[in-house]
This record gives structure tokens, C-alpha cells and sequence, in this order.
């Protein structure tokens, strides 16, 4: 895998709208996140060339906002790449995009949702890229960022040393969901539930493995597309994997998992990570998602031994962690630890 330049104070940063035209619905939010961002890195923000039409344009293009993704690789100008927002259907993307552009422009590429169909046209094409915050969901968050969430982005985009362990999150969490539309909203921070802690179901001393998965329901979507993973690249591989905020049922979890027993991926892994759930589901789910993982793991395929740890802090939960795919990470089981073995980017 290809690492990028790391990122650097007075760098500029493209945002790219590949799904939903969120910074039109709701311009204020976007704006938020913009200038948090801008302060928080000290770095210069400049959005593609259709990031700010509305969402039923964006709709009808997908060819355009694709257009923009090459585009934002090529321009020699731009050092990284974030976008603004999820969606569901940045996989209409895929026709157009060129991988070979990919591979010759190494930039760091941040998002996360359904930003996992563009992660995963960059791992065919060797980049490295970074499962974790955008600008209206992450960089925008109510009343400014979370300190969590911010080292985490600087260890992982702007430092070229090591990343090392992810501390666990102690300050709290949310999900809540505020209305966006009303934009007295932003300065009105979210309620924080308690920490909790990640949950090691099962294994026992060290696994390690390169980083590999994204949002489910996009997983899903994405199986047997032509940025679907070879089976190969997952040998060996500790795969993560988050949940949206429609709250997949734990049996739609289940049969999830029981596709990739199917196909031969869980047998071939060294460990599997699993997001705190977000959104729309009860709280409540997380041990019931448990469950379901268990079921399938060890009752279904008897992985007894493959380290398996719920409850964490990246995807749809507030704040998060950031992932790079394909970079070397380690579970400890015995020490209940989480550690990125190496950098993501490069001097």
C-alpha cells in the first residue's frame, strides 16, 4: 500500500460532495465545519467544482461528482481530500472513477458512510486512505470538536511517526441527533452519554493484521463490484466494521457476517472490530449486536480463537477514532489494547 505526504499546517484541502449535497440543504452546517476545521489544523479549504450544488442535482450526476474526485487527485495544488457527507449511492460513482489516477496522485482521502465505496476504489488502486470524519459530521460537531476526535485526526494525517495505541474514549459519547435545519442549533451541544468501555469478547494474546472494512450496509452494497477486495487481501487482515444510523436489525448484522463466512473472508482474518452502534439505534443494541456476531463467529463457524472487540469509538458515534486501510494494527487480547502498529502518511 501507498502512503501519501502526510498533512501540514497551510496545506490546502479539497471537500467533495460524492453522495448527498449536504452542503446545499443545510449551507450553515457546512460552513461550521469548514472554519472549525480551518482553525483546529490551520490549513486552507477549497471546495470542488460541484461540492456546493443542491442535492437533487448531485442526484442526477454521478458522473460529475466523480469527475470531481479524479479531479481533486490530479490537481498538484490539493494535498488531501475530505468529504462533506455520506449518503447512499456514491456507489453510481464507480463507472467513472479511474484508479490509475489514484494511484499517481497519493493525497490523504478522509470520510467515512458512504464514503466506503470510495475507500475501497482507493485500496484497489494501493492508497492508503482514512476511514473517519467529515466536514458536516465530525468537523461541524455542535459547540466545536471533540479533542478526542482532533489527536486523532493529527496523529494519523499530519504526523509521520507511528500512530500507536488508541486510547479509549472517557469523556463520553453521543448520538444524539439534532435537527440541522435550524441553525441556532450549532452552538448547542449534544448530551454526552457515559464512557463505555470496548468490549473483548474473545481471544487470547496478539493478533495483527492490515486495516480493511467501512460501514456495513455500504459493505453490502459493494460485494461483488469491481472494488470489491480480493479474497486474498483478506488473509491475515483485522477487518472493522460500523453500522449507519437507520440501525440495522441484529439479524441483518448477522446475515451480514454469514455472507462472509460464506465467501471464505472470516476464516481468512486475524481479527474483527466493531463500531459502537449510532444514529437511530436504542442503546440497548450493543449487546444484542453482540450477540449476533457471536452467534455467527464462534456458534455458526467455531472461531473460537479470532479476537473479536465491540463497542468502539469510530463510525456513526461521536467522537471517533480515524482508521487507515491497509496499514498494520495490532489487537492485544490479553492487555485489552488497541495499537496502529505504523504511520498511515509520509514526510
Amino acid at each position: 500500500m501507498q502512503k501519501p505526504k502526510r498533512l501540514r499546517p497551510g496545506d490546502t484541502v479539497a471537500a467533495i460532495s460524492l453522495s448527498w449535497g449536504g452542503p446545499a440543504a443545510y449551507p450553515h452546517r457546512y460552513q461550521a465545519g469548514k472554519e472549525q476545521f480551518k482553525r483546529e489544523f490551520s490549513v486552507n479549504v477549497v471546495e470542488t467544482e460541484h461540492a456546493l450544488r443542491d442535492p437533487e442535482w448531485l442526484a442526477r450526476n454521478p458522473e460529475a461528482r466523480a469527475a470531481d474526485l479524479m479531479a481533486a487527485f490530479a490537481d498538484p495544488m490539493i494535498n488531501g481530500i475530505i468529504s462533506t457527507i455520506g449518503g447512499e449511492e456514491s456507489i453510481r460513482l464507480l463507472p467513472y472513477i479511474d484508479g490509475s489516477v489514484i494511484a499517481s496522485n497519493p493525497k490523504v482521502f478522509l470520510g467515512y458512510s458512504d464514503t466506503t465505496v470510495s475507500h475501497l476504489a482507493c485500496f484497489r488502486a494501493g492508497l492508503v486512505s482514512f476511514y473517519g470524519p467529515t466536514f458536516m459530521a465530525g468537523f461541524a460537531e455542535n459547540g466545536g470538536m471533540f479533542p478526542y476526535m482532533t489527536e486523532s485526526v493529527r496523529r494519523t494525517c499530519f504526523r509521520a511517526a507511528p500512530i500507536g495505541v488508541i486510547d479509549q474514549n472517557t469523556r463520553g459519547w453521543t448520538a444524539e441527533r439534532i435537527d440541522w435545519a435550524n441553525p441556532e442549533h450549532q452552538s448547542r451541544r449534544r448530551e454526552l452519554n457515559p464512557s463505555q468501555w470496548w468490549r473483548f469478547l474473545q481471544g487470547v494474546g496478539f493478533a495483527q493484521g492490515r486495516l480493511i472494512g467501512g460501514c456495513l450496509e455500504v459493505l453490502e452494497m459493494l460485494r461483488g463490484t469491481s472494488v470489491w477486495p480480493d479474497p486474498d487481501e483478506f488473509q491475515d487482515a483485522i477487518l472493522f466494521i460500523e453500522t449507519s444510523e437507520e440501525g440495522p436489525t441484529p439479524r441483518m448484522v448477522a446475515r451480514a457476517l454469514r455472507s462472509y463466512a460464506s465467501m471464505g473472508i472470516l476464516r481468512r482474518l486475524s481479527g474483527l472490530l466493531f463500531g459502537r452502534p449510532g444514529g437511530a439505534v436504542p442503546i440497548d443494541h450493543g449487546p444484542r449486536y453482540d450477540d449476533a456476531i457471536m452467534q455467527v463467529v464462534v456458534k455458526e463457524e467455531g472461531l473460537s480463537t479470532l479476537p473479536v472487540v465491540t463497542n468502539m469509538d469510530f463510525g456513526h458515534t461521536d467522537p471517533m477514532f480515524v482508521l487507515p486501510y491497509g496499514v498494520k494494527a495490532q489487537i492485544d487480547c490479553d492487555n485489552l489494547s488497541f495499537t496502529i502498529l505504523e504511520s498511515a502518511v509520509v514526510d
